[in-house]
């Protein structure tokens, strides 16, 4: 993860690093293309994260991988950020228990549902949650257009019935989808209590924590195998320190509606993943299904944009 400090209020589904918006229409010597190419970059090494834990899976399990990608970032993340643990109120230390345990949760459900059907639809099925509370905190008739373009994508990607996908992955992946909403409220909880990445660091200890008897009850001592390890560190590198970091220097110099727009295309980016590292080839159907989703997110940014309220991205998953 990132080192941000500021928070999303609940307009867009987003997982990177809070940090103060770009300031709009400045040049920059590297070009409009370059804060683009490093979003692109943190999605990328996101979704592929996400497929490297997925075939680490039948080594240490889906517990076990959750733990390491969580306990890594956790020890990056304190030493990079190394917040202060005084000097906070009992509401502060509340506030990021509880966005750990979020955090914690919607890691652990979600790596769950990829442990079940493919990465591309569990990321469809997730990115639910934010558009939900995206939706309901809007409170604009459009944006019921942009739910009903979202349902339409889902009924889609079930065939019907989800016959075609494993009921208890699906379940899981909406669970996950809650709690990434919820996180979008703690997180911006946080980032309003906390300096920095301050708050972030100590959340990811609380995951973790929360984690380890989990991954030791499941996968004991093969968390301690080298080769278990290396890939569970390049899991939490490549899903939580290099994407946050590269997004956070996007954000200094790419308006954040912007930045919003692109996150919205985290499902079709998991579903190349899924099918260059997993080789889990998706039918037509589901191509479309997700392509629905990755519309309807898109328009419901949009629809926040144009009412002026541009998304401040945030921390996560």
């Amino acid at each position: 993860m990132s080192t941000p400090d500021a928070a999303t209020p609940p307009s867009a589904p987003t997982r990177a690093p809070a940090a103060a918006p770009a300031t709009g229409g400045t040049p920059h010597r590297f070009g409009s293309l370059g804060p683009v190419g490093l979003v692109l970059a943190g999605g990328l090494s996101v979704q592929f994260g996400g497929a490297l834990a997925v075939s680490l899976m039948p080594r240490a399990g889906a517990l076990g991988v959750v733990t390491l990608r969580l306990a890594v970032a956790a020890i990056v993340l304190m030493v990079v950020c190394r917040p202060r643990l005084r000097g906070h109120s009992r509401t502060d230390w509340h506030t990021v228990i509880v966005f750990g345990l979020t955090m914690g949760a919607m890691n652990g459900l979600f790596y769950q549902a990829v442990d079940r059907i493919p990465l591309g639809p569990a990321v469809t099925l997730e990115v639910l949650g934010p558009l939900a509370l995206s939706v309901i905190a809007s409170r604009r008739a459009i944006n019921f257009l942009w739910a009903g373009l979202a349902l339409a994508g889902v009924f889609l990607l079930g065939g019907g019935g989800f016959d075609s996908l494993d009921p208890v992955g699906v379940a899981f992946a909406l669970s996950a989808g809650a709690m990434w909403a919820a996180y979008i409220v703690f997180s911006a909880r946080t980032g309003r209590r906390f300096p920095q990445a301050d708050g972030l660091a100590l959340a990811m200890v609380v995951a973790a924590v929360l984690f380890l008897p989990l991954g030791i009850a499941e996968s004991g001592t093969k968390l301690l195998d080298p080769v278990v390890l290396g890939l569970g560190a390049g899991v939490a590198l490549l899903s939580s320190v290099l994407p946050y970091t590269l997004e956070l220097l996007a954000l200094r110099r790419l308006p954040a509606s912007t930045f919003a727009v692109m996150m919205s295309l985290e499902p079709a980016i998991a579903a190349l993943a899924g099918f260059l590292i997993l080789h889990q080839a998706l039918s037509a159907t589901q191509a479309a299904a997700i392509a629905l989703v990755v519309a309807a997110s898109m328009g419901a940014v949009r629809t926040q944009v144009g009412r002026g309220k541009a998304p401040l991205p945030e921390p996560v998953s």
